[in-house]
């Protein structure tokens, strides 16, 4: 290339040694060669840079990485194969706790615990695992396992995997992993069949032994013992062989494992009193010298029940305390809480509603300083050593392992008779079964009459004593009064019916009725009719008269409780212009109502519900019911507790609360719908209201009147209410998605253990213990069977004695339905011949005389049979217990009684009558029956029978002599005309097994009665155990077969797998509190992602609605949309639960209510409430209520994407969240300020 052309004017130098140029002025001079700095170029001993380059690429062993003089020393040493034996020492898994009197600290005993391993962090059950972020100490993580529940860390539970039949390495290890759908096989090895040595002794080998001197014969009766059991031992059970004979390690480990046994079995035999009644009736003399230093002190003299209570707290034991209403239970609370602060430990207080939680929030608060509160959306000082929460929160944080639980002392349940609530009740049942070991119980209840039978179950269910303190006293005794009146005149018909000692005064209840016989004079029918009410226009007289009457007695404060919300509102509009108040009254009320609602944004506050409640409240009136707005019935109940209203008209719920004691108590009907029919109150209903009746330290007595506004309801009514039992309870477990969710990703925990805990497994698995001692008895027994030695009876015996069972049972069956066939009974006249067979009777002729229907509409007939006249007859009454034993089916003749001959009439059913026969004869029933029961009188005994009856018996006699062998039957199909396909198949079946039977060899044994006696007995000996083995047994738990098929519907929808472990769907459910299923499926079918955060609400707002009947919203074309995919989900659910076998009451897509739809679509755009309310007829209360679950559903729903990773969705949710919780809706409770 010429350099000169292109104008390039420079030479390139070679600078240093490695070989790089740069750039130089041109100078003239020869050469082509490039210019070094160097005179000579690189000095010839320095190899150059590609030399370098071209050693380092083909000798890689000169690499410097390959330099062993530069690398570490290397010291050889010799191979020791035994350290490969050493390994760690594992955890100890038990270890020995000393028992001590906790009052005393005498020293009681030890007992071996079993300690969980805490390696596993946040997945082990046991309350020495490590702690979790500080962010989790309340609610927990549904990441977390619950901890263990107390009860279920019983040493035989230990024993019992331990006990398991030992695993055989050569057949029984598995070739298939769990989860994959092919393993590794062995079966084209075939090793070389090792002959084993049998680990029995041959007698031979004994004898002929050189030096008899090396074994241990034993003495003669030993060896006589051997012998007897090597001729008699035909066959070894089944059940009782060892898996592995040829191990004598695995005989010393069973003997060692029986006397482990046996050293825990004990404790189990012993009939042990979980539940203890405490006498309430002597008074405590010593209580101040026993708790000389009490943790919290009243300015009052305690009750009885109460000082005994606090005895037991003291003792940290578990106490159930029933009493009346204002008795006095919250002492017992008190102290506990007190005790928990003294201890430095936590207590929980828990209620059924969520009211209730704000009420005792305020009234603890003032007791105690350290008092938190725990709702749905309010959180109050959760690090407070007294936390007041619904049941719902407590149970979440049970399964969710909070680690409030590991300080927790005390739980008190406060109301537990709302256990009987069908809805939410199973959430006490399970959070008493989830309770740890170390949480003591309180139990706070109105009285219910199986106290103890409750208790028994929570103290057999958590292994510890509950103390039953159970008072019937009231401490303001209680008048019941009827009411007449319907105006001012007759403002004075009040009439007492019980006094306060619980006595019914029928004096009362009849001049109630002859005062109402005077107002109904021109009627026709007066009387004691309970069915007809007052007319509605009569109700604002009524009242006005009871009020006025009240009014002058002195009666006020009083509660009418109304069972309609209507009615409520209708009452309280028809006395807007009753005053009760003073001027003084009415300024207090205006002031506290305005102070009260000025924390209301301007609009809320010109409610028209606000002002209405403001007019009615200043004249002492007040309304409380669920359509009323939350803040507006936390001011009536604070006013109402001041005395500023006078008459309280109010729905049941006020009944279940705080102490809101009145003077008096009305009652507007006694009659209530309880959701499905109208029906009259329960005792226990009734007491519960009528209890808030005299106030304790004002009144003597407490009045409780009933408003007869139509008839007097019946005497026996009204008694059966006042004075009966109040309702015992009873479970109302039930089996849910969640919970199966919440047990199945824990492995230790199974719903299997929850249901067998549960109230309603109760009464069949208190008895285990016995059972397992029975089963223990006849395994023995069913050891020492030996078989039939008899070369006929051996060959069939079993089989026919199976036949026998069989065939008597079919028999027994299609005899109860043939003749309960019209054709039978129509057969079975007076005078039909037919054989009985029973257990006082076999295969005796008698004729039918009549036939009548008991009460439990099955047939008895009335027969004339034959006997042995100087044989003593059995009463005619006398029944014996059903007779299972089994007895062979042969041909036996008929009965013929010795002579001289008698006769005697008795009763027997359609199981009793073996076979209707073809013959009749002419008798005259009437005169048969008359004479025989004449003759059974005592100045009759001795007259001989009458003409009918011995024309009866004769003829019987003459028919039994001759045909000794026995007398055709009525043919079922071709007498009788049974036409049932079923039927007709039965009976050929039948006949088809009596045609078997001359076929067995066992029939023709010399001593077959006794063999089959003998066989008889062994096989009722196995059935026994059967059905023991059964009752122990997993299968027969009655929800079992449920749970199953909620597996099932879980499987399919893919929220397990096939191994029941959790999947991602199902851990999503796990984080939703209500209709899980239903959210979750939204969830991941992509329903929810597209929508606007409104429209998500608004959707959403069928999960928590549940008014059925209202007014129809109208919606967007989205919302349309979002409610036919919700629809569609559900019968999709539906239609795999009833595929699944599930008995559904209702479908499932009922449960979705819509009607709230547009009202909360608006309030999330930002509409006011007051315009809301007139979107929908729905009261403003019911609204807000549903606006504030839709709340924490919306929560749960946030929590569920930030489980599956989905941003938008979360971020969507938390906007839809933010948009509702605003003004009224959220407004704070007055409790908590």
């Amino acid at each position: 290339m010429d350099i000169e052309r292109l104008g390039v004017d420079f030479d390139l130098a070679e600078v240093g040694c490695q070989g790089k140029f740069i750039p130089v002025p041109k100078r003239n001079c020869d050469g082509d060669q490039p210019k070094k700095t160097l005179p000579a170029g690189l000095p010839p001993i320095i190899p150059s840079w590609d030399e370098e380059l071209e050693e380092y690429l083909t000798c890689v062993e000169k690499v410097p990485v390959h330099d062993i003089t530069r690398a570490q020393k290397f010291w050889s040493r010799e191979p020791c194969p035994e350290n490969l034996y050493h390994a760690e020492v594992s955890e100890v898994q038990t270890t020995i706790y000393v028992d001590r009197n906790p009052t005393t600290g005498e020293l009681l005993g030890y007992k071996e615990e079993y300690l969980e391993s805490t390696s596993e962090g946040r997945t082990s059950l046991s309350l020495r695992r490590p702690p979790g972020p500080a962010s989790q100490d309340v609610r927990g993580s549904s990441a977390n396992f619950p901890f263990l529940p107390g009860g279920m860390e019983e040493i035989d539970t230990i024993l019992s995997k331990d006990k398991e039949s030992f695993l055989d390495l050569e057949k029984e290890l598995l070739s298939v992993a769990p989860g994959l759908k092919d393993g590794m096989t062995f079966d084209d090895l075939d090793p070389k069949p090792q002959k084993k040595e049998s680990t029995f002794i041959n007698l031979a080998d004994i004898m002929s032994a050189g030096d008899l001197d090396e074994f241990d014969l034993g003495d003669e009766e030993d060896e006589a013992e051997i012998k007897v059991e090597d001729e008699g031992q035909g066959q070894i059970q089944a059940d009782l062989k060892l898996e592995k004979s040829d191990s004598l390690e695995n005989l010393v480990k069973i003997d060692q494992e029986n006397e482990s046994e046996k050293a825990y079995r004990p404790s189990y035999e012993k009939k042990e009193e979980w539940a203890i009644k405490v006498d309430t009736d002597h008074p405590v003399e010593d209580f101040y010298q026993r708790i000389p230093d009490m943790a919290y002190k009243w300015p009052f003299e305690l009750d009885v029940f109460q000082k005994q209570a606090i005895l037991r707290l003291e003792n940290h034991e578990s106490v159930f305390v029933a009493a009346h209403t204002s008795a006095g239970k919250t002492v017992v609370a008190e102290y506990a809480i007190a005790l928990s602060l003294k201890h430095m430990t936590k207590t929980v207080y828990t209620s059924p509603i969520k009211a209730l939680s704000n009420q005792k929030y305020r009234e603890f608060k003032l007791t105690f300083e350290e008092v938190g509160l725990i709702t749905g959306d309010v959180q109050i000082n959760q690090t407070a050593s007294c936390l007041i929460m619904t049941t719902e929160i407590l149970r979440s944080m049970l399964y969710n392992g909070s680690d409030v639980i590991r300080d927790l002392e005390w739980v008190i349940f406060d109301e537990v008779h709302y256990i009987n609530d069908a809805e939410r009740g199973v959430v006490w049942e399970e959070v008493l079964i989830m309770l740890p070991q170390h949480v003591n119980i309180i139990l706070l209840s109105a009285t219910v009459p199986n106290t103890l039978e409750f208790a028994d179950w929570i103290g057999r269910t958590k292994k510890k004593k509950i103390y039953v303190i159970s008072t019937l006293k009231r401490p303001v005794p209680l008048e019941h009064y009827l009411y007449t009146g319907t105006s001012g005149k007759t403002s004075n018909e009040l009439f007492k019916i019980v006094d306060e000692k619980k006595v019914f005064l029928t004096n009362g209840y009849h001049k109630a009725l002859d005062a109402k016989k005077e107002k109904s004079k021109s009627s026709q029918g007066f009387g004691p009719k309970g069915t007809r009410g007052g007319k509605p226009h009569q109700d604002k007289n009524i009242w006005i008269s009871v009020i006025d009457m009240l009014s002058k007695k002195d009666k006020l404060p009083a509660v009418a409780f109304t069972f309609s919300k209507k009615k409520i509102d209708e009452n309280t509009q028809n006395l807007q212009n009753k005053d009760l108040t003073t001027a003084k009254e009415k300024s207090e009320i205006h002031l506290f109502f305005h102070s009260a609602i000025k924390r209301l944004k301007p609009p809320d506050q010109k409610l028209p519900q606000v002002i209405e409640m403001e007019t009615l409240l200043k004249n002492g009136i007040g309304k409380h019911h669920s359509g009323i707005l939350p803040i507006l019935k936390e001011v009536v109940e604070m006013l109402f507790q001041r005395a500023l209203v006078k008459v309280l008209f109010a729905t049941e719920t006020f009944a279940m609360g705080v102490n809101m004691p009145a003077r008096t108590v009305v009652f507007d009907s006694i009659r209530k719908h309880d959701g499905t029919n109208f029906r009259d109150l329960l005792p226990g209903e009734y007491i519960q209201m009528a209890g808030r009746a005299g106030r304790r330290g004002l009144d003597t007595t407490g009045t409780v009147i009933i408003l007869c506004k139509g008839d007097v309801p019946e005497m026996s009514d009204l008694h059966k209410m006042m004075l009966g039992k109040p309702t015992k309870l009873e479970s109302q477990f039930r089996l849910t998605y969640s919970m199966i969710l919440n047990l199945l990703r824990v492995e230790q925990l199974r719903v299997e253990d929850m249901i067998k805990r549960s109230f309603s497994e109760f009464h069949q698995q208190k008895d285990i213990s016995k059972h397992k001692v029975t089963i223990d008895q006849l395994h023995t027994q069913i050891s020492q069977i030996r078989p039939i030695e008899c070369y006929l009876c051996s060959v069939d015996l079993e089989k026919y004695y199976e036949t026998c069972r069989d065939y008597l049972c079919l028999k027994k069956k299609l005899q109860e339905v043939v003749l309960s066939h019209p054709a039978a009974i129509k057969a079975l006249t007076a005078g039909r011949i037919v054989v009985i067979s029973n257990s006082f009777h076999n295969n005796q002729l008698g004729i039918v005389l009549n036939s009548t229907v008991a009460a439990n509409n099955e047939r008895v007939f009335t027969c004339l049979i034959l006997c042995d006249k100087n044989k003593l007859v059995k009463s005619k009454t006398e029944e014996k217990a059903e007779n299972e034993e089994v007895s062979p089916v042969m041909d036996t003749d008929l009965y013929l009684p010795e002579a001289p001959v008698g006769h005697e009439m008795i009763q027997v059913k359609a199981k009793d009558i073996s076979k209707v026969t073809v013959k009749s004869i002419r008798v005259e029933a009437s005169k048969i029956i008359d004479d025989i029961k004449k003759r059974q009188m005592p100045r009759f005994r001795d007259d001989p029978p009458g003409k009918s009856v011995t024309a009866a018996s004769q003829e019987l006699l003459r028919m039994i002599e001759s045909n000794i062998h026995g007398l055709p039957g009525l043919d079922p199909i071709k007498d009788l005309h049974l036409r049932d396909i079923d039927l007709v198949e039965q009976f050929r079946a039948l006949n088809f097994i009596e045609d078997s039977f001359k076929n067995y060899q066992c029939i023709n044994c010399p001593h077959f009665t006794e063999h089959f006696e003998e066989h008889g007995r062994n096989i009722q000996l196995k059935d026994e155990y059967k059905r023991l083995k059964f009752l122990l047994s997993d299968e027969s738990l009655a929800l079992l077969p449920e749970y199953q098929q909620r597996v099932q519907v879980l499987k399919h929808l893919n929220y397990i797998d096939e191994n029941s472990a959790v999947q991602l769907k199902g851990r999503v459910a796990c984080e939703i509190s209500n209709h899980e299923i239903m959210i979750t499926e939204l969830v991941f079918e992509n329903i929810l992602t597209d929508l606007h955060p409104t429209e998500i609400a608004a959707l959403l707002s069928c999960v928590v609605f549940e008014q059925k009947n209202c007014s129809e919203p109208k919606l967007c074309p989205e919302l349309v949309k979002g409610k036919e995919s919700i629809i569609s989900i559900a019968q999709k659910i539906s239609g795999l639960q009833r595929q699944c076998g599930m008995n559904l009451v209702g479908d499932y897509e009922d449960e979705f209510k819509f009607g709230l739809m547009e009202v909360v679509f608006e309030w999330a755009r930002g509409l006011p409430f007051a315009e809301i309310t007139g979107l929908t007829d729905v009261q403003e209360g019911i609204i807000v209520r549903c606006i504030q679950r839709l709340h924490e559903t919306l929560r749960d729903v946030r929590n569920a994407a930030r489980i599956i990773g989905d941003p938008v969705l979360y971020r969507k949710m938390e906007e839809a969240s933010n948009m509702i919780k605003r003004d009224i809706v959220f407004a704070a409770s007055l409790y908590t300020q």
